[in-house]
This record gives structure tokens, sequence and C-alpha cells, in this order.
């Protein structure tokens, strides 16, 4: 049987992606702040995430925020006795949060790996997301097979943070793909343009995205609007995006614009997925008060 394994957070993407271990043979001990009613068949329920640390050689995170992962960090670090040697973060939480959990771990003597996720809970339930691993070159190498039962894993460095740099850009990129897609696809409407005749142009065109090439076809046209990830979380990337894009001192310019716009959304309706971008924006609720 395989090592045993801990996992602290089994949210809408934590409880996904913990089964895949489950299913290839992996003993799973969990736990959850807020609720274990999610926890694959199979694992283990912990009363705590002390107990996680203390039965578990490693312990994959799926948090919402720095504060969380940063908090749990502190928490397996103070725990006696414990058998975990390596923290595997999956969570979005910003490259000084990283930092911080990675420090307060190392002093712990604890391995910390900056790992985050992309590619949606359809990617968490097709095994099939983007894991961006920051840490010492011989721990990806090491993980690789396991990280491998969730998904795709990219080796970007050795540093903690730089994981969390190559997803926040990514989720600008995207959030920013699928703000703009949607006004132009709403321009595109406006005139008499059937919206599949302007995706199958598009998409054979220069302007192909991902908004256009996945969201587009198979969660908007079909008025689904199930992309499983809510602007709210959308609005925190980008934010911590800029936040760090800020701090580097580069151009800001674009970022500064896709946050006003996510805010908008997020404030006109509130726990809304991110494809509702689409009718928002159509129906002008977006709509440049100073034009």
């Amino acid at each position: 049987m395989a090592e045993p394994l801990g996992w602290i957070g089994i949210g809408s993407m934590g409880h996904r992606m913990s089964r895949h271990l489950l299913a290839a043979g992996h003993t799973l001990v969990v736990a959850d702040a807020v609720s274990t009613d999610r926890a694959p068949a199979g694992a283990t329920i912990a009363r705590s995430n002390a107990e996680v640390a203390a039965l578990a050689d490693t312990i994959i995170l799926s948090l919402p925020d720095g504060t969380a992962s940063e908090a749990v960090a502190h928490e397996i670090a103070a725990t006696s006795p414990r058998r975990v040697k390596t923290v595997i973060d999956t969570s979005t939480i910003g490259i000084k949060a990283a930092e911080r959990a990675a420090a307060t771990l190392t002093e712990a003597g604890i391995a910390f790996v900056d790992a985050p996720v992309s590619g949606g809970t359809a990617g968490a339930d097709k095994a099939t997301l983007a894991i961006m691993l920051a840490c010492p070159a011989e721990t990806y190498t090491r993980l690789k097979p396991l990280l491998r039962l969730m998904g795709n894993p990219f080796y970007v460095g050795p540093k903690p943070g730089q994981g969390q740099a190559v997803k926040l850009l990514n989720n600008f990129l995207s959030a920013t793909a699928l703000a703009a897609s949607s006004e132009a696809i709403a321009f595109g409407t406006s005139q008499g343009i059937d919206m599949q005749t302007i995706l199958a142009i598009v998409n054979a065109s220069t302007g192909r995205n991902t908004a256009t090439d996945d969201k587009f076809p198979r969660r908007i046209i079909n008025e689904r609007y199930d992309a499983g990830f809510t602007a709210r979380l959308q609005l925190k990337d980008i934010k911590l995006y800029l936040e760090n894009a800020r701090a580097a001192g580069i151009s800001n310019e674009i970022a500064s614009t896709v946050v006003d716009v996510w805010s908008g959304m997020d404030a006109a309706l509130p726990g809304a997925d991110i494809t509702l971008m689409y009718p928002y924006t159509r129906d002008g609720r977006g709509r440049d008060s100073k034009a």
C-alpha cells in the first residue's frame, strides 16, 4: 500500500483532487475547519490539523487564501509529536504568504512546496490540472509521480512564491480574456450576428483565447454559466496579481482596469459564476459611465 497522506481543506477543489489519491491506493487522512462532509469515501477523518500532522508523512493543503495557509503552517509546525516531513500547498495565496508559510515550516524542519493549481473543478475532476511547483529540483523529482495522480506537474523554480507568480499571471490572463471576450461578443451580437458564427470565426483567427475556445462554447452559449469558479475568487486572484505587479515595479495599467471590471461584476452579482460576466456585460451593467 502507498504511503499515508494527509489532506487539509476538502472544499470545492480539495474533495475532487484528493479522491484521485485514494483511487491510486493511498491511505488518506483529512481535516477541514468548516466541514468534512465532502471527504472522499474511504478517507480517515481527523479531529484536527494537528492529528493529520501526527499521522501523515506528506500533507497537501487546498485552502481559500494566504491567511488560512499561514495559520495551518503555524499549526503544523507547532504540533508535537509529529510525523509530517513535507507540506504541499496547492492553494492560491500570493508570493508573500507562500514565503512566510515556507519560513515557518522550514524553521520547524518541514519542507514546503509551493504548488498552486489551475484548471478549475473540471480539471480537478478529470485529474488534468496544471500543477506549478516551486521547490528544490530533487523535491520535484520525488513528488512528481504523486502529483501526476492529480494532473500535470510543471517545475517552475526553487523559490517559494515562484509557483504563485505563475498562477497569478495565468489567472490575470484568463480573467482578462473572459472580460474582453464578453465585451467583444456582446458588440458582435448587438450587430445582429449569431454568437456561434462569431465564435467560429474568432476561433479560426487571431482573437482566439480560453474564453472563446472553452467558456463561451461550453458554458455561455447554452446559458449554463457553470465554470464552477466564482467572480469573488477570480477577483481575489487578480487583486493578488495587481498587488504583486506593483511590488515588482512593472506596468499594471491593464491589470488595474481588469480588477475594476471584476470588482463591478462581483458587487452587482455577489457569488456569481465567472461566466456570468457575459450577460453582465451584454446587459450594460459594466458600461463606462464616462463614454
